[in-house]
This record gives C-alpha cells, sequence and structure tokens, in this order.
C-alpha cells in the first residue's frame, strides 16, 4: 500500500502533502486515566497560551483557511481540526472522548497545529489516492445517516473501492477506529504552505502520544506522487 497525491491536484496545489505513519499492534479501548490527566494538562496549556483572539494570527490556521476556501469549504463554518479542537477549549468545552487512539491523535493536532486522520488499515482495499472527486461520487462520514452526494472538485482521499474520507477535516465510516482496530495509519494532513519538517513532527508526536497510551509500534508506509 502507498499514498499517490494526483497530478491534477498536484499540478493545482503545489506543496500539497500528506505524512502518513503506520503504528501496528494497538489496544483501542476507553480513555485511561493516565490519558485523560495528559488530556486536562493540554488543555490548560492551551488556555494559558492561546484565547479566541490570538488564533487567527497562527499562521498554520490561516494556511488551512486559505486552502479551505480554494476548495469551497467555508472554514468560518468547518474549522480546520485542530482549530476546531483549540476552539473549544477556549469555549470552555472539555475535549470529546472517542477511544484511547483518537483522543491521542487529536491531543497531538492540538499540541502542533497540524490536521490529522486515522483509518484501520485493515480495512483499507489497495492504494490511497489525494485527488478531486468526481461528480456524483458518494461519500459516507463517520455518524452521518445517509452518504454524501459530491458535486465534484471536492479534494478527497479514496482506497481502491470507496471514498475515505473528505480531506482534510471528515473521515470515512467504514475505516474509522474502533475498538476492533489493530492496526492504525495516521496521517498528518497538510495544505500549501505547510513544510515537510512541521508534517513531519506531528507524525512524530502522534506516534509518540498513540504508542504512549495504545501500545503498539511505529511503522514505516510508502509514498509516492501520480505523474
Amino acid at each position: 500500500m502507498k499514498l499517490v497525491i494526483n497530478a491534477e491536484l498536484e499540478a493545482r496545489f503545489p506543496g500539497l502533502a500528506v505524512l502518513p505513519v503506520r503504528i501496528t499492534g494497538v489496544t483501542v479501548a476507553s480513555p485511561s486515566r493516565e490519558l485523560e490527566d495528559f488530556k486536562r494538562s493540554i488543555e490548560n496549556e492551551i488556555r494559558e497560551h492561546y484565547t479566541l483572539e490570538t488564533l487567527k494570527d497562527i499562521s498554520r490556521f490561516r494556511l488551512y483557511r486559505d486552502f479551505f476556501w480554494r476548495v469551497g469549504i467555508d472554514p468560518t463554518k468547518t474549522r480546520p481540526a485542530a482549530e476546531a479542537l483549540i476552539r473549544r477549549i477556549l469555549g470552555g468545552r472539555s475535549l470529546p472522548t472517542i477511544n484511547n487512539l483518537v483522543d491521542a491523535y487529536n491531543l497531538a493536532s492540538i499540541k502542533t497545529c497540524i490536521a490529522m486522520a486515522a483509518f484501520d488499515s485493515d480495512l483499507l482495499k489497495g492504494d490511497l489516492t489525494l485527488r478531486f472527486a468526481t461528480e456524483g461520487e458518494e461519500f459516507l462520514g463517520i455518524a452521518m445517516d445517509h452518504p454524501l452526494t459530491l458535486r465534484g472538485g471536492e479534494v478527497v482521499m479514496a482506497d481502491g473501492e470507496r471514498l475515505v474520507s473528505i480531506y482534510p477535516y471528515r473521515d470515512g465510516e467504514h475505516s474509522k477506529i474502533t475498538f476492533r482496530t489493530r492496526n492504525a495509519l495516521v496521517l498528518s494532513c497538510g495544505a500549501p504552505g505547510i513544510s515537510s519538517e512541521a508534517l513531519r513532527e506531528a507524525a512524530d508526536v502522534a506516534a509518540e502520544y498513540v504508542t504512549r497510551y495504545c501500545g503498539g509500534s511505529r511503522g514505516i508506509f510508502s509514498q509516492d506522487t501520480d505523474v
């Protein structure tokens, strides 16, 4: 399995990159007390360092917002993932509790201000391709009752059988992380202008948090570009 960025997408958005990391042998469960305590410490850190007014000055969030506008997403209504989580904290709400793996990579996203996604890699079929959607394609996101019919032109990620995400803000129901997941693929999701070093840092932080709270070990993932 490898991740391919379609040439048409790459030409329109030079510098767009995704950094995947495979984490094998994880144990997905309800968050431990240790993870919940770590989550509270991250929330306190966010409240000390940010306000709702200063979020607009974070360069990585500006780059995601610019990218969202260019692909037809209003970032004032659909926030970039890390920004949405930080806004939730600053608004006085606790972070969501999903499971230990999702909670761990959400904390990595908050810490690095990089959007992240994760899939059960055993449920993915063939290679992953980041590309533009075609009109009429259907996408069933996590917790959606019915598939969404796409208008065409959205940036999506697909495996060999179906769409697995609308990039970079909504993952698919079929390949989501559950208590049955044993092998995960965690993605640091970039936007034009976000450096490969920033994505690598985010991948390292995510792998550290996931293996700390879910066990498992970090593996290698192949990445290529469609020409």
